[in-house]
């Protein structure tokens, strides 16, 4: 059976014993058996089944937990409270979750890392003291950063150079308090006059830096529609890749909607010995809790791949 058609058999049986585990759990919205964890650490957002498990952040993470999931993501940790903050941190400490990367600065509008000033250096040293404090609280390893648009006034060369510059003053915070920057290429299509576009570029960057706190996020969305290649990009960043982001592509919804092959690619990363967390980054191809059945169905099938 191919991946549409088991995504299709599994909605149309909602409810039935044949249904994946877990696809079976949610449709009875309770069930006496535990579901398997997925081989990889899939990352919903929370809030994605905000349909069944509600708004409450710490309802979402136990829900995540009890379909399967062993990793949670949140782009704008940096902007909830302290408090909220160490109940999250604490509710993943006891499922023994993970937390994948918060966004800490991708600011889309301004050049700003592709300077060499004072100012921006200033600026990226308070971020940074500001993202520390943020990722202890949430027993956070890793911070996304964006480098920000480029200057069509500039040549290339110099812009690399001071983004260079800029991140190795960055890792003289990071490094000690051991917060990851994962940095990450956009494609130019959905956000025109960023920087940062390609895997080889931000590869290069990396290992220019040459620090264990500064790696990428693969994002597979963008870059499949920037360059596609993904496996073999994968291969030839991998020492430098932190993350991953996840979304098919037209759409940016969850995997089996477009036409990146997820399955072949999950399995690659996962014989590979990837530890690390993959984030749910998409939308859903449907609303309610459809969509959402849809979704855990698509990974379902998705994670079922040899080993």
């Amino acid at each position: 059976m191919n991946r549409r058609d088991f995504v299709a058999t599994t909605l149309a049986t909602a409810g039935l014993g044949s249904l994946p585990l877990a696809a079976s759990a949610i449709a009875q919205e309770s069930s006496s058996t535990e579901i398997k964890p997925f081989k990889l650490k899939y990352a919903p957002t929370l809030g994605m089944f905000r349909n069944h498990a509600g708004n409450d952040p710490i309802d979402n993470i136990k829900f995540c937990h009890d379909q399967g999931f062993r990793a949670v993501f949140e782009n704008g940790m940096m902007g909830k409270s302290a408090e909220e903050q160490e109940k999250i941190a604490k509710t993943l400490a006891d499922l023994k979750m993970d937390l994948g990367p918060f966004v800490l600065y991708a600011d889309f509008g301004k050049a700003s890392m592709v300077y060499k000033s004072g100012s921006v250096k200033d600026m990226l040293v308070n971020l940074m003291k500001k993202g520390i404090e943020c990722a202890k609280r949430c027993n956070s390893k890793q911070a996304l950063l964006v480098p920000g648009r480029y200057d069509q006034s500039m040549e290339w060369g110099y812009q690399t150079a001071n983004v260079i510059d800029n991140l190795r003053y960055c890792m003289e915070i990071c490094e000690p308090a051991n917060m990851v920057l994962v940095l990450e290429p956009l494609n130019p299509h959905d956000h025109s006059g960023l920087f940062l576009t390609k895997m080889p570029q931000a590869y290069e960057i990396c290992r220019a830096v040459n620090s264990p706190c500064c790696k990428i996020v693969d994002d597979i969305y963008h870059q499949q529609i920037t360059e596609g290649n993904i496996i073999p990009n994968i291969d030839r960043s991998w020492s430098e890749i932190g993350a991953f982001h996840l979304g098919d592509n037209p759409g940016r919804r969850e995997p089996t909607t477009g036409e990146i092959n997820y399955r072949n690619i999950f399995a690659h990363i996962y014989k590979k010995g990837y530890q690390g967390v993959l984030c749910m980054e998409h939308g859903l191809s449907k609303g309610g809790k459809e969509g959402e059945q849809a979704l855990l169905a698509a990974y379902r099938w998705c994670d079922d791949f040899e080993v």
